[in-house]
This record gives C-alpha cells, structure tokens and sequence, in this order.
C-alpha cells in the first residue's frame, strides 16, 4: 500500500475542461412554452420608477438611501505588492465602507495616468478577490479608463464578523447563504452588495470629474452589476458577464440555482430579473449587453437566453430609449471575460 500513488484527479479535470467542451444546457419544451411576458411587470417609464422606488424601499428599508452616505476610511496612493507592476496607472485609493452588523467592503481606485475621463466599475464575482480580474483591470487601465473595483460582501479583502444572532447564538459569516439569518423587518441583506458601490461613488464623484460611468461584472459580480444598474440610472452601459437567468431557468439546473441573494422570493416575485434587465438598459444612451460563455464550466452555459431575449428588446423599443442585446462567447471554455468578450464591451463603450 505505501508504494500506491494517486492519479492527479484535479489536473486530469483541467486538462478535460480544456479539451472538451463542457455540455450545454439545451432548451427543454417547456421553457419553449414559458410566457415570459407574464413575468415582466414593466410596460412603460412609470412603471420603471415604481419598480426602482421598491427594490429601494425593500433593500433600505427604514433607512434612508444612501446619497450622501461618505466612506468610512479612505487611504490615499497606497502601495499594494500585487498591482505594482500595472501600466498606466497614477495612483490607487483604498475606500472602505462600514455596513450593518460590521460588515465591511474595500474597494480600490485605480486612477489612470493618461485618462479618457471616464470610469469603469469592475465587479468580481464568488471566487474571490478583485486581483482575480487584474487583466480586466489593466484592460481598461490601457485604454485610458479609470477603474473602480470592488469584491463580494465576505470575500477578498473584504471581513468575515462574527454576528451574535438572537436565537441562534454567535455565527462567523463566511458564506452568502449565511446572510439569510440576518434579515428582519429592519435589515436586507441585499444592502450589503449594492451600498459600498453608492458610498464609493459618493467619494468618486465629488473628487473626480468623471464623464461617465460604465460597470462590468463577472459572474456574481455580474449579477450585482444587474442589480446595481436597475437601481442608478447613471450607469450608462452595464456588461453582466455570467452572471444571472431568470428564474423559470434556474429551478431545473442547480447550477444555475445561485446563491442566497439571487434566490429571494419576496424579492423576486415583485421585480423579476426580467424588470432588472429592463431597468438597467432603459434610459437616455443607456444599455445593457450580456454576455454568457457557450462551454461555461460553472453556471449559465448554453443558449436558453433565447428565451427571453427578444422580449425585453421589444419592451426596450417600445419605451423608446435605450439598448438590450446579448452576446455569446462561443470560444471561451472557462468562467471568466475572455479578450474576445472584453473587445466586444470596449467596442460597445465606445459606440
């Protein structure tokens, strides 16, 4: 037995992933048969700010929205080992924003030396850190754009508090799901993932004479960067990245199930994802363009965006303003923004 070695399980995946494309989803009949319209709440731009005025009221709840909100720290042309190398970059700005129950997010500006004057939001998503997305990063930063990062709520730099939950004794929150424990009549979650991007804001934009703000995001991140835009008008193009389905294609494939925060019925029942994707592209030179990998490894793969597509284009033209598409990434066999998908967001931006 001591001479017995294993085979390297994990390498032979990576090389499988590699190699052969992963199935995709194919679209079952029943999702051919999916009324999406009757998920859709939104028929005009009254019905827009009404749906927008909810998501506030149901995420802040009590408290006011957080428009003046200032960050709880901010550290000025700090020194981080792991960007040092990045080109074109002036200076970077730690923000840190406090929350409920001590939960915290630390964002980075990177502020380009030679600036456009504009600003892209980049979102990373489950997987941990926003060095993850370095290259998308300096992507950006080559072209002239300044970049405002942030992570998840309990991820990267962000903190792990430990709650002490009436009835349920002391929890260290290291997960999303974790997060349900925390809602009550007073508190949302869901605060936790879209109030640092405000907050962050609110410093950029009094300090910085920004000319415009677009977001991207991957994977959860890209789901926040649905969310964020339905909710901030000044976002300008929004670019999810694998990041979320509606619901009706989610319930038959666990990989598309999501964490906590993407699976909240009181929430989602009201303003569907269809809604969020509507908000987010509606508006004066506005848009959103998704983009989902074809072989995704991890969630959203194949082409049952199909499904749903062409109805929020037609409720986008009815209202008159604004852009709706999708792209699919049919090279790309990892969960992340391939160069082809990040040519295809500059080339939008610029549009």
């Amino acid at each position: 037995m001591g001479g017995l070695e294993y085979p390297p399980y994990g390498l032979m995946k990576d090389v499988y992933v590699k190699i052969m494309p992963q199935e995709i989803n194919v679209i079952d009949t029943y999702h051919q048969d999916v009324d999406v319209s009757s998920f859709l709440h939104i028929q005009n731009d009254l019905d827009i700010a009404d749906a927008r005025m909810f998501v506030i009221n149901y995420i802040w709840k009590d408290d006011d929205y957080p428009l003046n909100k200032i960050p709880s720290k901010i550290e000025l042309d700090i020194f981080d080992e792991k960007f040092s190398n990045m080109s074109n970059l002036e200076k970077i700005d730690k923000i840190t924003v406090l929350m409920d129950h001590g939960v915290d997010s630390k964002a980075y500006l990177f502020v380009a030396s030679t600036s456009n004057d504009k600003l892209v939001i980049y979102h990373q998503g489950h997987d941990g850190d926003f060095v993850l997305g370095k290259d998308t990063i300096q992507y950006f930063l080559d072209r002239n754009y300044s970049v405002l990062a942030f992570a998840m709520p309990l991820m990267g730099q962000n903190n792990n508090p430990i709650i002490d939950l009436p009835n349920f004794g002391k929890l260290k929150l290291t997960s999303h799901d974790e997060l349900k424990f925390l809602e009550s009549e007073k508190l949302s979650p869901l605060k936790f993932f879209v109030e640092p991007i405000i907050v962050a804001l609110n410093y950029v934009q009094k300090e910085y004479d920004f000319s415009s703000y677009d977001m991207v995001g991957i994977s959860g991140g890209g789901w926040t960067t649905v969310l964020y835009s339905a909710i901030d008008p000044n976002i300008s193009k929004s670019y999810p990245v694998a990041g979320s389905v509606p619901m009706y294609l989610r319930f038959d494939n666990p990989k598309n199930m999501g964490d906590y925060e993407q699976m909240i019925p009181s929430f989602y029942a009201k303003v569907s994802y269809q809604d969020l994707y509507v908000m987010s592209s509606y508006g004066e030179n506005r848009g959103q363009l998704q983009i989902f990998n074809k072989y995704d490894p991890c969630c959203f793969s194949g082409t049952e965006y199909i499904t749903y597509e062409n109805e929020i284009k037609q409720i986008i033209s009815n209202l008159g303003h604004g852009q709706f598409e999708i792209f699919l990434d049919e090279n790309n066999l990892k969960h992340s923004i391939s160069k082809e998908s990040l040519e295809i967001i500059i080339h939008d931006m610029r549009s």
